[in-house]
Formats: structure tokens, C-alpha cells, sequence
């Protein structure tokens, strides 16, 4: 084969990616989602590459209690250029699968991360000025305080918890860019073995498909507790629920998880992990769990439940002190 074109895997992957990118002119691209105990079920603005969506206008509402700009799809330039990018995107990646030449994956990855990079500075500028430019005659001023939500992660504003992160577009752009730097990557190196290409673009989709299907480190004094918004202080309680979705809610004491998944779509929850009690205090899945309620127990928020991995482990005071049950009877109404 010529060393100048691309390996007919390669081609079939470049236009499998410019249909992919044809598909995120249709689903949001990235998405900011609101909690706070008014609003148990969260508000939640979609990013598409045309408009915005969601709960737009309860969003307004509430930011213009504090100064921030309404949020208009008129209001940005953005939206009349990205479908077009878009296209243009799409289209270059079949047509780069159509020449099968080496060179032209190359440079087509290098504007690809470079549209990549500017997409990100621009959101994060975009987020900086809606934070930052506020009204001074506004209901709500705090000295000092900007409202500025993450660009990626979590981020506490006033009695708000602000979750930013990729929604089905943005995951197919990672995925995208994704393929396109491992094809690069191997083509560079003059891999042409079909079996080696065709694992790693497996290890690509799995290294996708996993995202946030385990459990998030709980980071003590710096993460909050998503029911009670008290900031987690105690490394023996609490846990963790992750949604189908991938999106994390960290808890200080499994009281406020409990009362958490009561407002919660049980069809929506994906994992539940409790703190162990004791040793390193890692996360365990709560089905797993073996749970004591005891007197002597004093969780942050009044919980009186301690998380062991086995029976076994168990200290002896609390075996002579407490009751000994499980998740699921623990959760029942």
C-alpha cells in the first residue's frame, strides 16, 4: 500500500465520525444544571450548536434577582456560525475518508483541536461576562461575589450547586477527536495491522462508554453535600449517587442521601456508594453494604448509620450497640 494513503479502516472510521457530526446538529452540545432546595428537581439549560434550551426563562427570572444579563439565542453570534462549523466538520471528514490521503487527517485533526480550543476559551468567556457584568440596582448584591459557572464540573453559587459538563453532542466531539488523534497516531507510525487498529478504536468507545460509571473521589472540605449544601467535613460518612446520565451527587451522611433519592426518579439512578465507616474509608456499592444503626453513631446531620464492607468488620461496641441492616431495607418508605 502506498505510504501516502490512508488504511481502509481509517477511511471507514473518518466517515463513520463526519455522520457522527452530523447527528450533533440535532441534540444539545453541553449542558448547566441548577440545584438548590427550591428546586429539588434542578433547572437545567441546554447548549445546542442553534439555540439554547431548558428551563430558560426560570433561569431569567432568578438571574435577574442579582444582576445577570437574560439569556437570548438572538444575543449570540454563536449560533448562526456553529451549525455551519459543524457541516463544515462533517463534510471534511468524508471527504477526507473519500481522498484517503495522510496528510489530509493530519491537518484535518490540527484544525479540529484548534476548534476544540476555541469553542472552550469562547463558552468560558462567554460564562466570565454573564457572571461578572452585573447590574448594580439589582435586588441581590453581594460585595465581591460573581456568579460565574463552571466550564467544567461543579461549582457552589449562593444556595445554588452549578453541574456543567458535555451533553450528547459534546461526548460525540470528544469521540470524534477521540478517533481521529489515535488514527493519526497509528498512521504516523505506519501501523497497518486491521487488528490493531480495530482494538484501539474498541478501547476508544470504551474508554467513552465509561465515563462516570464508577465512583467520583469525594474530596473532604471541598465538595458539598447536594441535599443539605453543607460542605463535607467528615471523611467516615455520606456516599455518593450517580445517575444514568453520569452526573455525581455527594452526600455527608447517608441520611441526607436517603432523603435525596426520595425526590428522585428511581429509574434514573444508576449507582449508590456508601463511605466505609472505618480503614481508608473508600466507597462501597450500597447493595454490597452492611449497615449499623446505633446510638452511639453521630453523623454530621444527625445520622445514626455507620457503612461496613462485611459482618466481619464490624467493631464490637456496635455489635453490642446497634442494629445491624441493609441498603434496601434501610430505604424503605
Amino acid at each position: 500500500m502506498n505510504n501516502k494513503q490512508l488504511h481502509p479502516v481509517s477511511r471507514i472510521l473518518l466517515a463513520i465520525c463526519g455522520i457522527l457530526l452530523i447527528l450533533v446538529l440535532f441534540v444539545p452540545l453541553w449542558r448547566i444544571d441548577l440545584i438548590a432546595p427550591q428546586y429539588p428537581e434542578g433547572l437545567r439549560l441546554l447548549i445546542y450548536p442553534h439555540e439554547l434550551a431548558g428551563n430558560v426563562d426560570i433561569i431569567n427570572g432568578l438571574n435577574h434577582y442579582i444582576g445577570m444579563k437574560t439569556l437570548h439565542t438572538t444575543d449570540f453570534i454563536e449560533f448562526r456560525v456553529l451549525p455551519y462549523l459543524v457541516v463544515f466538520f462533517a463534510l471534511a471528514f468524508i471527504l477526507t475518508a473519500t481522498l484517503g490521503r495522510k496528510k489530509y487527517l493530519y491537518l484535518l485533526l490540527l484544525l479540529f483541536i484548534c476548534f476544540g480550543i476555541i469553542s472552550m476559551y469562547d463558552f468560558w468567556r462567554w460564562e466570565y461576562n454573564y457572571g461578572h457584568n452585573l447590574r448594580p440596582d439589582a435586588a441581590i448584591v453581594v460585595p465581591g461575589m460573581s456568579y460565574q459557572p463552571p466550564l467544567l464540573g461543579f461549582k457552589q453559587l449562593l444556595n445554588f450547586g452549578a453541574y456543567s459538563f458535555p451533553d450528547i453532542g459534546g461526548w460525540i466531539f470528544l469521540g470524534v477527536g477521540l478517533i481521529s488523534f489515535i488514527l493519526a497516531v497509528t498512521e504516523w507510525r505506519q501501523q497497518k495491522s486491521i487488528v490493531v487498529k480495530s482494538m484501539l478504536f474498541i478501547f476508544s468507545l470504551s474508554c467513552l462508554a465509561s465515563c462516570n460509571s464508577g465512583p467520583e473521589k469525594i474530596i473532604i472540605g471541598t465538595d458539598h453535600c447536594s441535599a443539605c449544601k453543607m460542605r463535607i467535613t467528615e471523611p467516615q460518612y455520606g456516599g455518593e449517587l450517580i445517575t444514568a446520565k453520569g452526573k455525581v451527587y455527594k452526600f455527608d451522611d447517608v441520611v441526607c442521601l436517603k432523603s435525596f433519592l426520595t425526590m428522585q426518579d428511581k429509574a434514573s439512578v444508576k449507582y449508590i456508594y456508601l463511605i466505609l465507616f472505618s480503614g481508608n474509608h473508600e466507597l462501597i456499592d450500597a447493595h454490597k453494604a452492611v449497615l449499623v444503626e446505633s446510638p452511639s453513631i453521630n453523623g454530621p446531620m444527625g445520622g445514626k448509620m455507620a457503612v461496613f464492607a462485611h459482618r466481619d468488620s464490624i467493631t464490637a461496641e456496635l455489635k453490642n450497640n446497634g442494629s445491624i441492616t441493609n441498603w434496601n431495607e434501610f430505604v424503605k418508605p
